[in-house]
């Protein structure tokens, strides 16, 4: 009988292992399952924001050239220069043509808060940076700038290439929505 029992314990114990060793090859299939998922969910995920339809960009246009009328403002596509600005926090505008460099950072697949502090009073206009500033910073300002705009009916706009967020309100959350589903969504994703 101890034989039996013996066997018996033995047989249990390879059961016991072998139930352990397949929940784990299934957690492991799961989690290889979801990290697949979840990649192709960010090469396929939807653009979000308004759609504006996309306006020529070529040639490049020769520096501090006007790159006439874009249709939409801020623009989204269009005419642009050869050179682009560098990815951060813009307090002032210092450039004759800025939407020009703006719109190749677009093509690059920037995303750019588009800001009017005409429309806020001091208080608000310095909490309203402070905000684009947080999500940038979340986001190590990787391909994002913030720049004023004055001709804004909105305090903010966000813009991507080809769609466009306005918001009356900034909202941290919709703004990195936007960030997330429309990085790198350009003809030019792999450019810096």
């Amino acid at each position: 009988m101890s034989s039996k029992t013996q066997r018996q314990q033995q047989h249990e114990k390879k059961r016991r292992q072998k139930l352990r060793s397949n929940l784990i090859w299934v957690g492991v299939g799961a989690i290889v399952l979801t990290l697949i998922g979840f990649i192709f969910w960010q090469g396929v995920r939807p653009p979000m924001g308004e759609a504006i339809p996309i306006m020529t960009s070529a040639p490049h246009l020769a520096p501090e050239t006007n790159p006439g009328e874009y249709n939409s403002d801020p623009p989204t596509s269009g005419l642009h220069y050869a050179t682009e600005l560098d990815a951060g926090f813009y307090d002032e505008n210092i450039y004759p043509f800025p939407a020009a460099y703006l719109v190749h950072n677009l093509e690059h697949g920037y995303v750019i808060f588009w800001y009017n502090c005409n429309l806020l009073d001091e208080s608000d206009c310095t909490e309203l940076k402070s905000q684009i500033r947080s999500v940038m910073d979340e986001f190590n300002s990787i391909k994002m700038i913030a720049y004023p705009w004055d001709s804004l009916d909105a305090p903010v706009v966000m813009t991507s290439w080809g769609r466009m967020l306005r918001f009356e309100s900034f909202d941290v959350e919709q703004a990195r929505s936007f960030y997330r589903a429309n990085l790198n969504k350009a003809p030019e994703p792999d450019a810096p």
